[in-house]
């Protein structure tokens, strides 16, 4: 429900095939009751209802920012002009108290219904909708708060820390002196993940000893690198842009080593330490039905990262069907071109011309512009993910900048894990135009209220990302008649992951299940099921919000065809939902479908 700090496409390799999902992040939550306060002031009397739901919401998005320093940093360029001063430097905690978070989201929700709904202009309704659907899902929250998993192995804090630090930046010289601080945070924060793990072993909800072990290698790789991370050279990096003396430089540059030294390595020594000493606590090894109570959990988060509202037998008939529709394509296309391989799943290794990843953004950022709106201007950076980290980041993700500063936008690319030039294509669509960062720029840009900035609807910002991406294909300067066949494939193959996360979390599929499930579609390698059945088990619905977010925009858009009929377009489709921006899918319908009114 918080806003992330960066969104990412994860692709896992089996040797032949290629399995494709995204992974999205959960990160370094404050305190639920920074978000729901129980009382707001206000400033001067105002006159009419929309402006005194702007003041609400202004506070509401001061009042949830300040609780968590990284956050504030990476949301506000300048936190001043929104009324926000630094005090406390903090990382968050991750204590957690479920009585006082659902009581602080019953009080967020009798604030909100102060407000007379009706009285509000269509852009505030929205704004109203979206935060009645986020505190009365905190609500429900409340209840499973034990069965988070902030240690996910690839996607866990643990992974995603070390990359936030890398990307921090230095505005002012301030801003390296509160850098300083949270290093000096970091052992802290991470006890507080250890003393949350430790609780939830003692309520039997301790992951499994094969997830536990995943990630102590990737913590254990981080460590690793300690004589050579590139937390030294980014820091430099960032510093070079500030006027230094070189005795300044060499001093934070000295101060930073130390600051590493001396509190970031150590914390992930204590967080494995930790790990280790609750090896032997985890009673179930399977999905989260296992667990009391977690089929009920998972029917809440999978309504909460995909923002459908569906139930689950509903979402199993929608990929089903989708499924279908994709293998009807492709049997279509191998009778008419009977010179095509029949191997499904294959990858087939596409060379294009070129290859430069600035090119392919500008050429998507053309291709794209009769089927959707006005991009925003920005610049891109392009960086690479380190050599020695490759095996444990994803191929590629997309920083979000802050509300205050879009114009300066970053991609990393992990060559370790893109395959052909075709997947670079792809993931520079899924990433860049027309997919997060377009996305991004282009709300951000129509200055919409604070408060929609730091709530995350993954559904909807991963499901527009794939969407982008299966779009891409028919962008590719390839073969159209390959294109096709290489998106349905894609299709396919994340309709193949979001049933076998279905089976095991919500069906009780074990190992022997779910190997059965894939070879009966043509996956027979054993070793990369494990593999997968490992990964679908430590991230449950992750790859139904990638995948049923695709599917609930394309189900939009056929709605939107037979509704406005003749004034029906490409461009007025893609407007309305990216004006509307990230919300539920139930919200998010309801007013695309009357945009064209």
């Amino acid at each position: 429900m918080f806003r992330q700090l960066f969104r990412k496409r994860f692709y896992f390799f089996i040797p032949i095939i290629i399995i494709t999902a995204w992974l999205a992040l959960h990160l370094l939550p404050a305190s639920l009751s920074q978000l729901l306060p129980q009382s707001l002031p206000f400033s001067a009397p105002v006159k009419t209802a929309n402006s005194k739901f702007r003041t609400y919401t202004r506070e509401l998005f001061r009042q949830e920012l300040s609780g968590n320093t990284l956050s504030l940093h990476y949301t506000l360029k300048n936190p001043s002009a929104y009324g926000i001063q630094e005090e406390d430097i903090s990382l968050g905690s991750y204590n957690i108290d479920p009585e006082a978070s659902c009581a602080a989201a019953e009080n967020a929700l009798s604030r909100l219904h102060t407000f007379n709904r009706r009285k509000l202009s269509s852009e505030n309704q929205i704004t109203y909708d979206i935060l009645q659907y986020s505190f009365q899902s905190a609500k429900q929250n409340a209840n499973y708060q034990w069965y988070e998993e902030p240690l996910s192995s690839l996607t866990g804090v643990q992974a995603q820390f070390p990359v936030l630090l890398s990307e921090y930046q230095f505005h002012t010289r301030d801003d390296i002196e509160t850098y300083f601080k949270l290093l000096a945070e970091t052992p802290k924060y991470f006890d507080s993940l250890i003393q949350f793990e430790t609780n939830k072993a003692k309520r039997g909800l301790f992951m499994s000893d094969s997830q536990v072990q995943a990630i102590i290698k990737e913590c254990e790789s981080f460590l690793n690198l300690q004589e050579n991370n590139y937390l030294y050279s980014t820091f430099q990096t960032r510093i070079s842009k500030l006027s230094l003396s070189k005795k300044e430089r060499i001093k934070c540059i000295q101060k930073n080593e130390s600051g590493l030294k001396k509190y970031v390595f150590p914390a992930y020594q204590n967080l494995i330490k930790g790990l280790q000493n609750l090896l032997g606590n985890g009673k179930y090894t399977g999905g989260l039905c296992q667990y009391p109570g977690g089929a009920g959990y998972y029917e809440h988060l999978v309504a909460e990262e995909t923002g459908s509202s569906r139930s689950i037998s509903e979402l199993k008939s929608l990929i089903i069907r989708q499924m279908r529709e994709d293998l009807a394509g492709l049997k279509k296309y191998y009778i008419s071109n009977s010179s095509l391989s029949s191997d499904l799943y294959k990858t087939q290794g596409t060379k294009l011309s070129d290859t430069n990843p600035h090119s392919i953004l500008a050429s998507l950022q053309q291709k794209i512009k009769k089927d959707f709106p006005k991009a925003a201007k920005t610049e891109i950076t392009i960086k690479y993910v380190d050599k020695e980290m490759e095996e444990y980041l994803s191929p590629a993700f997309y920083m979000i900048p802050a509300i205050d500063d879009t114009k300066n936008n970053t991609i990393y690319l992990n060559r370790g894990h893109l395959p052909d030039d075709l997947s670079l294509y792809t993931t520079l669509a899924h990433e860049g135009y027309p997919g997060h960062l377009y996305q991004t720029t282009y709300f951000t840009a129509r200055k919409p209220d604070p408060i929609r900035t730091i709530f995350s609807f993954g559904g909807y910002t991963e499901g527009w990302a794939t969407y982008c991406e299966m779009l891409s294909y028919y962008y590719a300067p390839v073969d159209k008649t390959y294109a096709a066949m290489a998106q349905k494939n894609t299709s396919l193959i994340l309709g193949l992951y979001s049933l076998a996360d279905i089976g095991i979390h919500h069906e009780g599929w074990g190992l022997s299940e779910t190997t059965t499930f894939f070879r009966s579609h043509g996956i027979t390698d054993t070793d990369s099921i494990r593999e997968i059945y490992d990964l679908i088990i430590s991230d449950p619905a992750n790859y139904l919000k990638y995948y049923v977010g695709f599917l609930e925009f394309l189900e939009l858009k056929k709605a939107a065809v037979e509704k406005w009929d003749s004034h029906f377009s490409q461009q007025c489709f893609h407007k309305a939902v990216l004006d509307i921006g990230p919300a539920p899918f139930e919200i998010l319908r309801g007013f695309t479908l009357s945009a064209n009114n």
